[in-house]
């Protein structure tokens, strides 16, 4: 399971509440405008979160913003340990070698 406390999940949780802040938005308001329990936005907000693709788009719409502004500038770094991701072109490189059972 993810780590809800991941330096990307505290990145759009920061990036949503400086949204909100920017529309000026309570919580409560841009809670309701996105259709989402208004303990569940704080949670996110604070980086404890773990949105769907879903409710970062609902988010995003009520905000007036395209969703791909709350991932912006998230990269493989940000991501919780344990997760390895790699670009397709190097994948040879990161393939997992089959066990040897002799």
């Amino acid at each position: 399971m993810p780590d809800p406390h991941s330096a990307a999940a505290l990145k759009v949780g920061q990036k949503i509440a400086e949204l909100r802040h920017a529309a000026t938005l309570s919580a409560k308001k841009l809670a309701e405008c996105a259709d989402l329990d208004l303990t569940h936005l704080q949670r996110i907000e604070k980086g404890g979160g773990n949105p769907t693709l879903v409710t970062l788009v609902q988010i995003a719409v009520a905000l007036e913003v395209d969703p791909g502004e709350l991932i912006a500038g998230i990269d493989a770094d940000d991501l919780p340990s344990g997760r390895r991701p790699y670009g397709y072109t190097r994948r040879e490189e990161f393939r997992r070698q089959p066990r040897s059972w002799g």
